[in-house]
């Protein structure tokens, strides 16, 4: 009987834990994190644990927060798609009102935590969850501008680390922010190509043509260009104090290559395979390209 009345009170529990998890989108909030921590680090500050603390859970309640915004918004479409019909909302597990409640509390902690380290990091913090919510998602079904526009919010997290650090936002953040900014592209597109049947249930205009055509392609395959020449400006001395060596630029220019390359496979096979690939390589490349970033700051 112990056994069969524990059970039952722990499936709640991680059903909630997992409703969670779903509606902050924990993975990416994760990924968002890490990218606003290497940006701490790379900044020229003595850091301490306090404000990387600070920094990651004030990073994961905007970010929770601008997802559960969007999932309250969308609820109605992402019913129609086999991806997001199941998530907690749409679903019906989850009320609005309860959505709306977590969506709340975590802007408040995010914007308190951020601000404990500075106005700045605060003020950039609530610019990402407006932009997100307030124009990119709305846009989503009008316009396959919305891209662009959400490559914004999105970009930010990598710069945040830096102002968070020193207060200042000048070209070394300016610069994170633009090779996050461009990674975007190509990475969004691989996956609105490989979901395409699906978001147009939903009626979202993910594609830059808004169809899988060979225009789509040849833009992937130029901001994957724009995202590699960027990746690397710093190793000419020319953004400040934001440096990088020599071979952690080749190392870095040749990860983009592994990206052009899945790129190029995309515009010969035009399938969702191809696709796949490309958005894997780029998860890969922003993970990999910010810690060869860090480890060549230390080193």
């Amino acid at each position: 009987m112990k056994t069969a009345v524990s059970s039952a009170k722990v499936a709640p529990w991680s059903l909630v834990f997992s409703d969670f998890k779903e509606i902050t989108k924990a993975r990416l909030a994760i990924s968002v994190v890490f990218s606003s921590l290497a940006g701490y680090l790379l900044a020229p500050v003595t850091f301490d644990i306090v404000s990387l603390l600070l920094l990651a859970f004030g990073g994961y309640c905007m970010v929770g927060a601008s997802n559960a915004y969007n999932q309250i918004i969308e609820k109605d479409l992402d019913v129609l798609m086999n991806r997001t019909k199941n998530r907690p909302v749409p679903s019906g597990r989850m009320s609005v009102h309860k959505a709306l409640t977590i969506a709340i509390v975590l802007t408040v902690l995010g914007i308190v935590s951020l601000y404990f380290l500075n106005a700045k990091t605060a003020m950039f913090g609530a610019i990402s969850i407006f932009l997100y919510t307030s124009v990119y998602t709305p846009l989503k079904t009008i316009t396959p501008l919305a891209v662009f526009v959400g490559a914004f919010p999105g970009a930010i997290p990598f710069m945040l680390g830096w102002v968070a650090a020193t207060n200042e936002f000048g070209i070394e953040p300016g610069t994170l922010f633009m090779i996050q900014f461009f990674w975007q592209f190509p990475h969004f597109w691989a996956l609105g190509w490989m979901l395409d049947d699906d978001y147009k249930k939903g009626g979202f205009k993910m594609l830059p043509t808004g169809k899988k055509d060979t225009g789509t392609i040849v833009q992937i395959i130029m901001y994957t260009i724009w995202m590699m020449v960027i990746s690397i400006i710093p190793v000419f001395g020319i953004t400040g104090d934001l440096n990088l060596s020599i071979p952690a630029a080749i190392i870095i220019f040749a990860m983009g290559l592994v990206m052009l390359f899945f790129a190029f496979r995309l515009y010969d096979n035009r399938d969702n395979p191809s696709a796949k690939k490309l958005m894997l390589a780029s998860v890969s490349y922003i993970t990999l390209m910010q810690i060869v970033y860090v480890v060549d700051k230390f080193i």
